[in-house]
């Protein structure tokens, strides 16, 4: 089944005519005896390629500035400052960490599930030069505050003429 079809399905467009032509290559497919469309392929990997394939979710940030430094900030609940890593290269900053599911053994049968629980990430390019021996983090409430002070250059300058 292509894209279309299933972005189709999901939006309950066109279901009616979706299903009947699913019904007739089905039909086809049973005449001519090939394998079903769709069939399900069990693939090994290792444990290194499962973790390179985990999915990670974006974390939500607001991002600000004032006359002195830009803020990020965020909210984090359930995650500790030990469960976050910030990275700055260049103009990127870089925040990830894990988000643990607090009773991962139970079995649950949700009837929604929008908290993500998992490693997280997201990086952000900042506007302006930042002095990176000032940055400042903190964690309070569930609340990730860093705050990156602007660069402070010299705005005049006299420049002296050789004669």
């Amino acid at each position: 089944m292509g894209f279309f079809n299933k972005l189709k399905n999901s939006m309950g467009v066109e279901a009616e005519e979706v299903k009947e032509k699913q019904e007739e290559e089905e039909t086809e497919n049973k005449e001519e005896k090939q394998p079903k469309k769709g069939k399900k392929i069990e693939v090994k990997m290792s444990k290194k390629e499962k973790e390179w394939f985990e999915p990670e979710g974006e974390l939500a940030v607001d991002v600000y500035q004032t006359d002195q430094e830009i803020v990020i900030q965020s909210t984090v609940a359930g995650v500790g400052p030990d469960d976050l890593d910030i990275n700055m290269e260049n103009d990127v900053v870089t925040i990830s960490g894990t988000r643990n599911n607090p009773n991962p053994e139970e079995e649950k049968n949700y009837f929604y599930q929008e908290c993500y629980w998992g490693p997280f990430s997201r990086q952000i390019i900042l506007p302006e030069e930042v002095d990176i021996n000032r940055i400042e983090a903190s964690l309070k409430d569930g609340i990730f505050t860093l705050r990156l002070p602007k660069m402070e250059r010299q705005k005049v300058r006299k420049i002296k003429i050789r004669g």
